[in-house]
């Protein structure tokens, strides 16, 4: 939950004296940099390493039928990844409404920020270790990392609508947007050129795997400075409610209204399906594309470096087509393509890297226009007034609720041995979520929620 929603909380707008457009500007800039400070995390080492790396140390360990034995528990070795994925989101989803609770009874969200940062940064950091055997020691520092961004976003994004006007609101996000990925692939370059060219450097292909892992770490703890520095806590009425008890309750508070709109309710439904779907696409491409289509980690680097060039042009012609078709018809297409990626990905020849760029391209032109969309038409059914709480209850199904998918990924390894089954499962989250897309009367549902129903939607 956004530490914006609930009632004791500090004004939704930089409404202080004191907030001049200089100043607001000042924090603004400080914003932007922990997207460019957290964004390496999710392209380095979610996207591009770990998985791969991960994998690669729990085979070493694994017995003779190819399973580890964490607390006991039997695991195929290709699974571990994908479990610890969902464990971390799990945790996400317990911490989040906390944390943003307790920001909002004590107003301090930049201790609580700090925190969340610096434990992430410093378990990513802490992935230099990763050799050998010690695969616990990986999904541990993994969970603790992805958990902690989780939060530390939740924290991040409730500062919007305190530094910004709400005329001002679309181009501060947009720009943070684009903070995290302009660092995300200068980064990724860097890593490019530590991997390739780790034998001049006298390093070992290990070596160069883990220096790169650690550094998105003290990328991460380093730029985190910035807006440490530069945003500042606003006072709050006080509350007697407890951290957990208010941050659950809020939560629950909202979804109870939310029947009262049962059409937004159903569309923020889909939208947790296919989003799922979207999610674990993302983290398990690497994995797929190393163990199942043997391309080395030169190949994964430069495919996600496409990905996210693609992703801002793709985010822009889809929304050109939303205005000539409708944002509902163009993210029910843009799911067809998905499905037809899954598709296509399962009958991916091993070895071909120019087929696997092929398909890196059609994901960066869906990914961002997909995601785009669906926060743009959800945005037209929250009911007047209730825009933060709705937007908290949709932020946690983006970050906080996306476990289901790599649990399924990693069921379908572990019960068949194939990437290829575990990759095509995934296009049950598409189906599903286009169908129950499809369903939601979008029109009716912006006039249902009080909303001015544009032209096309």
């Amino acid at each position: 939950m956004n530490a914006e929603t609930a009632d004791t909380t500090e004004p939704t707008g930089p409404t202080e004296g004191s907030d001049g457009a200089a100043s607001r500007r000042r924090e603004q800039r400080g914003w932007y940099f922990y997207d460019f400070a957290c964004s390496v995390y999710s392209t380095s080492v979610l996207t591009v390493f770990i998985g791969p790396y991960l994998t690669s140390i729990a085979k070493a360990s694994a017995d003779a039928d190819g399973f580890v034995h964490p607390l006991g528990i039997p695991v195929r070795a290709g699974s571990l990844f994908p479990y610890a994925i969902s464990v971390s989101v799990v945790i996400a989803v317990i911490l989040m409404p906390i944390a943003g609770a307790a920001a909002d009874r004590t107003g301090r969200k930049k201790p609580l920020l700090a925190a969340a940062a610096y434990v992430g940064a410093a378990a990513t950091t802490g992935m230099f270790f990763l050799d050998g055997h010690r695969y616990l020691l990986g999904a541990f520092l993994l969970i603790v990392a992805n958990a902690s961004v989780s939060v530390s976003m939740v924290l991040y994004n409730a500062y919007l609508p305190q530094i910004a006007e709400p005329d001002e609101r679309d181009a501060v996000s947009s720009r943070g947007w684009a903070f995290g990925y302009t660092s995300g692939a200068f980064v990724l370059v860097l890593n490019l050129v530590l991997y390739t060219g780790h034998d001049s450097f006298g390093l070992s292909e290990s070596d160069a795997v883990r220096i790169c892992l650690a550094s998105a770490g003290v990328w991460w703890g380093a730029f985190t400075i910035v807006p440490l520095r530069r945003l500042r806590d606003r006072k709050v009425a006080p509350s007697g409610e407890g951290a957990v008890g208010s941050g659950w309750r809020q939560l629950l508070a909202t979804l109870r209204d939310m029947r009262r709109h049962p059409l937004t309710l159903s569309f923020l439904l889909a939208y947790l399906v296919y989003n799922d779907g979207v999610q674990t696409v993302i983290s398990q491409a690497s994995v797929y594309g190393s163990e199942e289509l043997g391309l080395d980690q030169t190949t994964l680097i430069t495919a996600v470096l496409l990905v996210q060039v693609l992703a801002v042009a793709g985010a822009l012609g889809m929304g050109r087509l939303a205005r000539t078709y409708g944002a509902k018809r163009t993210i029910l297409g843009s799911l067809v393509v998905w499905t037809l990626i899954l598709l296509a990905g399962y009958f991916l020849p091993a070895g071909k890297p120019a087929f696997f760029y092929a398909l890196a391209a059609a994901i960066g032109l869906v990914l961002g226009g997909s995601q785009a969309l669906s926060r743009s038409l959800f945005s037209h059914l929250v009911p007047r007034g209730k825009e933060a709480e709705y937007f908290s209850a949709y932020e946690m199904s983006d970050r906080g609720l996306s476990w289901l998918g790599p649990l399924v990924f990693g069921l379908a390894y572990q019960l068949t041995g194939s990437y290829r089954d575990a990759i095509v499962s995934l296009v049950a989250f598409f189906a599903i979520g286009s169908v129950l897309l499809a369903r939601v009367p979008i029109r009716r549902a912006v006039a249902a929620a009080g909303n001015p129903v544009p032209e096309r939607i």
